[in-house]
């Protein structure tokens, strides 16, 4: 998809029909890659029904594209999974005051997430994002100050850590900033326990020690982690805790999960 096919008076007709809530539905969805239509709702709407009716219309814009990834029988259907379109990217790059080469949209490589084996992960941490938002949308007193992504972190930090997520959250009078890691059971133990080498090193060179949090994806793993992280070194001076997603679970999220520190 190239430029030329979004001249000023396109983007003026799409200008006309996306509304401020559209624009920053674009956004979120470039900036973590994919969104699910539940993810989407979490961040931005208050049903399910407004959710997808609203995205179909800018499906059918072309400013989202979507896809569903098969799941194993008798799993049901996966949710639809949206990435930018080719007119989405140009109202970007317009709002962004740049070409749209230099944006970096590919079609081909924002839909290549559906084939690619890190989209579980990804969406899994981008369910985690949509969870303390959706928390913070309910509650007056909390507010999720900051969210990057992992790319944004390894533009940051790459040198020395690639966390999941950086998280600045507030509640209650309270802020805490921490680093997401979000295993799905793919890695060694013994690999996930030696990224504490990393956030200590970090810690060291920026004089800032910051939580890292990790979510498991289920209790036995948990405990088995907790084991290396214990051995580990930097646990004493990396402050660390640790969830299970399939253990200890409420009905607010993240924001609300019984997160066990490690010391």
């Amino acid at each position: 998809m190239t430029q030329s096919r979004f001249t000023p008076a396109v983007l003026a007709a799409l200008a006309v029909r996306l509304t401020p809530r559209d624009r920053k539905i674009l956004r979120a969805v470039w900036d973590h890659r994919v969104l699910t239509s539940p993810q989407i709702t979490q961040l931005f709407f208050d049903t399910d029904t407004a959710t997808r009716k609203r995205l179909l219309t800018l499906h059918h814009m072309g400013v989202l594209e979507r896809f569903r990834p098969n799941l194993p029988v008798g799993a049901g259907a996966a949710p639809y999974h949206y990435v930018i379109g080719a007119a989405g990217a140009a109202v970007l790059a317009s709002e962004d005051g740049i070409e749209f080469a230099a944006l970096g949209y590919r079609r081909d490589r924002a839909l290549g997430i559906a084939h690619n084996q890190r989209l579980t992960h990804l969406v899994g941490v981008n369910d985690f994002h949509a969870a303390l938002a959706a928390f913070a949308r309910r509650h007056e007193n909390a507010r999720l100050v900051t969210w990057w992504p992992e790319h944004r972190c390894t533009a940051q930090w790459g040198q020395t850590v690639r966390p999941d997520g950086y998280a600045r959250w507030r509640e209650d009078g309270h802020t805490l900033d921490f680093f997401l890691e979000h295993d799905t059971g793919t890695e060694p133990l013994d690999r996930v326990a030696a990224k504490l080498d990393g956030y200590a090193l970090l810690a060291q060179r920026t004089a800032i020690v910051t939580p890292v949090l990790f979510s498991v994806h289920s209790d036995r793993r948990e405990a088995n982690l907790r084991t290396r992280l214990q051995r580990h070194p930097a646990a004493q001076t990396v402050p660390i805790a640790t969830t299970s997603r399939t253990g200890g679970l409420i009905n607010d999220g993240p924001a609300g999960q019984r997160w066990l520190p490690l010391n």
